[in-house]
């Protein structure tokens, strides 16, 4: 297998998320040395799998916390000679991880700041003392919180084995369904089992009213489901947005097939992002 790049530095979720992914493509696949890419960001991921570097690079597009991921959006738009070729979604377990061997020994807490603000409630009732720094990454605070036994971090279970920290608490976040979702992104997708989602971006002919209602009725019609949509300004003009939509089916199969040929003369622009199996995401924190 290629390497896997993903939005270091090891242990983040995205390190996880691509751990999942090489699991996922091959059964019986184990970690070498250079089975993974870290890196310092996400147009760096993109990089490294345009650059041949890494036959498949994980971003994170949307979290059902936080919302989209608008720069892995504007990221994949802007691509031509790659496609969305996978997705994983993974279960966002907060740990509080550390060597303190009392909760009142923990002087400060460490972690990236939306894990930071996932755990407001735990950390405003068990640990209100503690002064709180947002750093780049959870994987970071990890790292740190292995040399300062009065420092802990919100990590997860996954950067708790890689480095050694002993998990003082689980699943500390406020909300117990917290996942995020990834793209992979590569130049072919694997042979998966289905069901199959298509990514696709959609602009109106012209910003007027019911433009949007034109292009989703064919969806509705032909029985297809829309499983997301996000809108995105064009960067043209104020009041004028891209709109990316995930469906379910396969863009080369029909029904899909005849609704995205009806609409090509009624959108300003219609790309297929990429086809691909689904990622059910049915396990979680709780």
């Amino acid at each position: 297998m290629k390497a896997i790049a993903y939005l270091g530095p090891p242990g983040t979720f995205s390190h996880e998320a691509a751990v999942a992914w090489a699991r996922r493509v091959d059964r019986n696949w184990q970690a070498g040395a250079d089975t993974f890419l870290a890196c310092l960001s996400l147009p760096e991921v993109m990089a490294a799998v345009q650059n041949h570097q890494a036959g498949a690079g994980i971003l994170p597009v949307e979290n059902s916390i936080e919302g989209a991921v608008n720069l892995t959006l504007d990221l994949v738009l802007e691509e031509e000679g790659l496609q969305v070729i996978g997705e994983v979604v993974l279960p966002v377990c907060h740990c509080l991880l550390g060597q303190a061997e009392d909760m009142k020994a923990i002087r400060e807490v460490w972690s990236h700041p939306q894990a930071l603000a996932q755990c407001r409630h735990y950390l405003a009732t068990n640990l209100r003392e503690a002064k709180l720094k947002a750093v780049t990454s959870t994987a970071e605070a990890a790292r740190e919180a292995r040399q300062r036994p009065e420092l802990a971090a919100i990590a997860s279970a996954f950067a708790a084995r890689l480095y050694q920290l002993p998990v003082l608490a689980t699943n500390i976040q406020d909300y117990q369904e917290n996942k995020t979702r990834f793209w992979v992104l590569g130049r072919e997708a694997p042979s998966l089992p289905g069901p199959y989602k298509t990514s696709l971006v959609v602009t109106a002919l012209a910003n007027r009213p019911g433009s949007l209602y034109a292009i989703l009725k064919d969806f509705a019609e032909a029985g297809i489901n829309l499983t997301r949509i996000e809108s995105r300004p064009t960067k043209k003009e104020l009041g004028e947005y891209l709109f990316f939509i995930d469906c379910e089916g396969k863009a080369t199969a029909p029904p899909l097939k005849e609704v995205l040929a009806g609409l090509k003369s009624r959108t300003g622009l219609l790309k297929i992002l990429g086809s691909y199996s689904q990622d059910r995401g049915e396990t979680s924190c709780s």
